[in-house]
């Protein structure tokens, strides 16, 4: 079930042990308390909400446990983004796409059709497309996607064995002090902070890795080279930050700035890239080496 602009639906089953909801509209409003029911009302009243044979449903409907329903989210306003992908590379299995700066890997929060996934379905008309890794909406470059369900296990599998190697370009602080350390293996425990949005390290066995090398200096900045051993959220913003090397334009680390949802100023994209990609598909057996087309410059 999908609309033409490449929106999929989100499923939701409806437990069966649940009595005390008469129609579906009071399960959603219970189950979903951030969407009022003014939108849930007006989900309805556009077709937005159907049962599993794609069958648009009434507000009216009862609540029907042991069933499934889909409804499609909206996002009110939504401001484009002005910069486009590129497919790199496709397959009868596999499609690796270069994802500019700004533009969310898949829909969230304030983002539904400017988001990579999306633009990608309604570009190829496949409905099956599923990211099998994600990458920052701030950061740009290459962005595996698995084209058929049932590939999709076996691409992610290389991300939660390890078996794909990542390779990451930035633009960063320069620090003379550290020259003679690189290239600098940074080991730490990352986790949730108290702090909305991000990520810091703690005390405790590590649970990141990241491989920091030095490429060039010009005055303030350099150009680094990031190879990622693990892939926890932010890692490398936040081993760069740890480091003392803060990535340019980050809007996150080492203090957080707020998130503009509206009116964005896109002159200053985060000065990290997604540059390299490697492994052996382990549907066709074949050895990958991706390279994105964009480049950071000092």
């Amino acid at each position: 079930m999908q609309t033409s602009s490449g929106i999929s639906p989100s499923k939701v089953f409806l437990p069966q042990q649940e009595q005390r909801f008469a129609l579906l509209l009071d399960f959603l409003i219970h189950q979903f308390p951030a969407i009022p029911e003014k939108e849930w009302l007006s989900r309805f009243e556009d077709g937005l909400i159907s049962n599993v044979d794609g069958v648009p449903l009434d507000a009216s409907v009862g609540y029907e446990g042991g069933t499934v329903i889909y409804y499609f989210k909206r996002v009110v306003s939504e401001e484009l983004i002005p910069f486009q992908e590129k497919i790199l590379y496709e397959d009868a299995h596999l499609l690796i796409a270069d994802k500019p700066h700004f533009l969310p890997v898949t829909p969230g929060g304030h983002y539904l059709e400017q988001t990579l996934l999306v633009r990608l379905k309604k570009a190829t008309g496949l409905e099956s497309l599923s990211p099998i890794h994600r990458i920052d909406r701030e950061t740009a470059g290459l962005v595996a996607f698995s084209k058929r369900s049932e590939d999709r296990n076996a691409y992610q599998s290389l991300f939660r064995d390890k078996a794909v190697t990542k390779v990451y370009e930035a633009i960063a602080v320069y620090r003379g002090d550290l020259r003679q350390q690189f290239p600098i293996h940074h080991r730490s425990r990352i986790e949730e902070s108290d702090v909305f949005m991000q990520m810091r390290e703690v005390v405790g066995e590590p649970n990141s890795d990241s491989l920091v090398e030095l490429l060039a200096v010009k005055g303030e900045w350099a150009k680094y080279r990031l190879q990622l051993g693990t892939g926890k959220k932010h890692q490398l913003r936040v081993h760069m930050s740890a480091l003392g090397l803060p990535i340019k334009n980050d809007q996150i680390y080492p203090v957080l700035k707020p998130h503009v949802v509206i009116n964005k100023d896109f002159t200053h994209p985060l000065q990290l890239l997604a540059k390299e990609l490697s492994f052996t598909d382990p549907i066709t057996q074949k050895k990958h080496h991706f390279f994105s087309q964009q480049a950071l410059h000092l």
